[in-house]
């Protein structure tokens, strides 16, 4: 099916002009271990400012997440705001898959960057990569803001019923939606108010760009 509107790529496009504008910069760090790192981050890191990096939830980059939070925290704030692995441009030919791992490789891309100690703001999964940063490197870090994470939850939440879905797989075919009936699903979950009508070849449009690399 032809596409109506390149809409997906048209909002990454404006998401990427509005982070430069905002004065900071894209960069890709090769760790040299077979993982490749990108970072939106200051064009010149002020050492009287506080370091703030924030880690994005599960989304294809950090652009759609914090786009908004950008400009009132600019001024404060040396910024760092990177795609976790397998996420934008960043990715790793390592099987490593865990929190832990993902911890590892932003810390390693913050000592690239030349960012000794930071606070941390971690939403949704990036919350779970924030609280694995600070528990692994304690003397770097410093406030920790987790947003939307079930840091504490157990695999019985699940199984006594906390959760609309009931199991993992399920809960991956609606975070990794491959129809437009399945984004209509999780919008619908997701939601407080979620759209009545939502015209299936943008959905289309966003699973191809935002999600099918997911899977391959």
């Amino acid at each position: 099916m032809a596409k109506c509107f390149g809409f997906t790529a048209s909002r990454d496009s404006c998401y990427h002009y509005s982070f430069t504008k905002a004065g900071l910069k894209s960069s890709t760090t090769d760790l040299c271990d077979g993982t490749v790192m990108h970072c939106w981050g200051p064009k010149s890191h002020v050492p009287s400012k506080p370091s703030l990096l924030l880690i994005h939830g599960f989304d294809a980059n950090a652009m759609w997440q914090f786009n908004y939070f950008i400009p009132p925290l600019k001024s404060k704030f040396n910024l760092y705001v990177p795609d976790l692995l397998f996420f934008g441009d960043s990715h790793t030919t390592r099987p490593e898959r865990t929190e832990a791992f993902q911890a590892q490789c932003v810390m390693a891309l913050m000592d690239a960057l030349n960012a000794r100690n930071m606070d941390l703001v971690g939403l949704s999964y990036g919350g779970f990569v924030a609280y694995s940063m600070a528990a692994q490197f304690k003397e770097r870090v410093g406030r920790v803001v987790l947003g939307c994470v079930g840091v504490c939850l157990e695999e019985k939440d699940m199984e006594e019923g906390m959760f609309q879905v009931k199991t993992v797989d399920e809960a991956i075919s609606l975070l990794l939606p491959q129809t437009p009936e399945k984004v209509r699903q999780l919008m619908r979950l997701s939601f407080h108010k979620p759209p009545q009508t939502t015209l299936s070849c943008f959905l289309n449009d966003f699973i191809e760009v935002r999600l099918i690399h997911f899977t391959t």
